[in-house]
């Protein structure tokens, strides 16, 4: 693809990738040993705050959590530690089966390594669809492509109709999804009680309502100290789960510093996202994070969004700070806004590295 010179050739070159429909791994498959200029990111900034392998991010354990009061209350302040400090946890004995986790991951590349006629069948650039393949959501808003392919599935508040879902995982990510929708009640009673509220107070705000799947597919890189797999971003949302395979990547912003989350054979990833640092008046922190490119893979994750999408009388609903939790000590640092004014504002912005809350600050 060569130099970019103009604006005018960046979005020929961004087209051109977009009109082929076959994504990074198509580059990949070509054969292709240099990365085009559409992926080519700011090197100091890739390199700034470098990693401190001294820190690694909070695990909690779940056993026992229904069984002992005296361990869900050491669980329940470990998560409030987490999502005050860290905005992330690991989680272990969460209930998932390895089975179901591995089957996932396995569906998620299954789809990204079928055959390309087949994938370009599902690829688009509408994101009001139930399935969506594409490569970079931000493609022609972000700084710079990231080094990913990706699958994006609406499994709630309506589960999708079978029909919609690709064969080779369509059963996989239903039953998956059927899981981490149990597990997001569990964790949003957790949440609500290190807020010091009921339990079912996050729920009753339909927190969980909502369960988006984003299965990214990142293959090797042939000069991945140039591009980033994911850029320097906060989640849309509530809440995200994340599942990753065992190849390593993904960095987490803490004390200005990148932290890296190696993947724990049987954990999942629990970030805090956007809107829960919203409604909870930044008590609960939506931290930096960012997937580095390797030149091994393909990497692959699967993260579960907890919330709702472009849907009416949904997106319409009103989130501003818990009311409980605002003081005339602690007064609202947010207005009230709509999932669609903030999912709106954080799909024009793309992943840029800033945060999408800015714009809901009371002044």
């Amino acid at each position: 693809m060569g130099e970019i010179h103009t604006d005018t050739d960046r979005k020929t070159q961004l087209k051109s990738f977009d009109d082929s429909k076959s994504g990074v791994k198509g580059l990949v498959d070509s054969g292709a040993t240099k990365i085009p200029a559409i992926f080519l990111h700011n090197q100091l900034k890739i390199q700034e705050n470098s990693a401190d392998n001294q820190l690694t991010i909070p695990t909690v354990d779940l056993k026992g959590l229904d069984k002992d009061e005296a361990v869900r209350s050491e669980i329940i302040q470990k998560v409030k530690e987490a999502s005050e400090s860290w905005g992330f946890f690991q989680i272990v004995n969460h209930g998932i089966p390895q089975s179901v986790m591995d089957g996932v991951i396995d569906g998620v590349r299954k789809f990204h390594e079928q055959d390309v006629e087949v994938k370009k069948e599902f690829y688009t650039r509408d994101f009001t669809k139930t399935f969506v393949y594409h490569s970079n959501f931000d493609l022609y808003s972000g700084p710079a492509a990231n080094w990913r392919d990706t699958i994006f599935c609406i499994m709630a508040p309506q589960q999708p109709d079978p029909e919609v879902l690709p064969p080779v995982c369509r059963d996989i990510l239903i039953e998956y999804s059927n899981h981490v929708k149990e597990l997001g009640l569990t964790l949003f009673e957790l949440l609500s009680e290190a807020l010091g509220l009921e339990s079912n107070r996050l729920t009753e705000m339909a927190c969980a309502e909502g369960l988006l799947l984003i299965g990214n597919y990142y293959p090797a890189c042939p000069e991945p100290e140039l591009t980033l797999g994911s850029s320097n971003h906060t989640d849309s949302g509530f809440l995200t789960v994340l599942i990753q395979d065992q190849i390593s990547g993904l960095q987490v912003l803490h004390d200005n510093q990148w932290v890296d989350v190696p993947p724990l054979p049987g954990a999942l990833v629990v970030n805090i996202a956007d809107l829960l640092q919203l409604i909870t008046n930044d008590k609960f922190k939506s931290v930096n994070h960012r997937v580095l490119a390797r030149n091994v893979g393909p990497r692959i994750s699967i993260a579960s969004f907890f919330r709702t999408h472009f849907r009416e009388g949904i997106a319409s609903r009103v989130y501003g700070p818990i009311k409980e939790l605002i003081t005339e000590e602690n007064p609202p640092i947010y207005r009230e806004t709509t999932i669609k004014e903030y999912l709106t504002r954080y799909y024009n912005k793309g992943l840029d590295g800033t945060s999408a809350l800015s714009p809901f600050k009371i002044a």
